[in-house]
């Protein structure tokens, strides 16, 4: 559920606000001077501000400049001031929104409803998840280029992490030593093979329970190496 904090001196509208804003399934805080709300502002999670312009102590302007330099939280500055001046200096502050007074509550709650949306896509879109394969209490983070057995995390060199990686991200496919060794080492292996080996040794040796018996890693005789799912 969205926090809303609203920063508005005069009761009555920010009673009406908040009751509109609440039967829309909204939490909402209110501050009823510019001192109270900009402390309100920086040190709580709240999803949007309703912010107004002219207020006791601190005003809509100083409030708006301190909460960007901190916060990116949508800000919805109201005002009762008809200047297209107040308008353009609000949002060149960092404003996402500019209402004049009076207004309709329920235009409110469609313009918080949209800014919160247009927010939730704009951090959605940046923000890119690590790739995790996981299989059999095996956790590996592509991402991060970290490796987890049972919890615990393990050490691995480049080459260990890339030729692990590329097998449990290839399962059930069975590698013969020279084509492993062309992906990993990106060259021909000019009998060079015998280093697949040796680093398929030092992988098992970290996430197999017992190397004698794997259960990643399995080496079909003859041909390769075969991650098993």
């Amino acid at each position: 559920m969205s926090n809303i904090l609203i920063v508005e001196d005069e009761e009555s509208i920010a009673e009406l606000e908040r009751d509109y804003l609440e039967l829309s399934g909204f939490e909402v805080e209110v501050a009823n001077d510019g001192k109270t709300g900009l402390a309100k502002a920086l040190e709580g999670d709240y999803n949007l501000v309703i912010l107004d312009l002219m207020l006791p102590g601190i005003d809509g302007f100083e409030i708006c400049k301190k909460i960007r330099e901190e916060k990116n939280t949508p800000i919805i500055m109201v005002s009762a001031k008809k200047d297209d001046i107040d308008k353009i200096r609000g949002l060149g502050l960092g404003a996402d929104d500019y209402m004049t007074k009076p207004f309709s509550p329920s235009e409110l709650v469609a313009r918080v409803k949209a800014h919160l949306a247009r927010y939730e896509r704009l951090i959605g879109s940046n923000v890119e998840e690590n790739k995790i394969i996981e299989i059999r209490g095996l956790k590996i983070d592509t991402t991060a280029r970290r490796v987890w057995i049972n919890g615990e995390e393990k050490s691995f060199t480049t080459k260990e992490f890339d030729l692990l990686t590329f097998l449990a991200g290839h399962p059930n496919h069975v590698y013969t030593k020279d084509e492993l060794f062309s992906e990993i080492w990106d060259m021909e292996s000019i009998g060079d093979i015998a280093t697949v080996t040796v680093h398929i040794k030092k992988i098992r040796e970290k996430v197999e329970y017992d190397t004698s018996h794997p259960q990643y890693i399995e080496t079909i005789w003859g041909v390769g190496y075969r991650f098993k799912v």
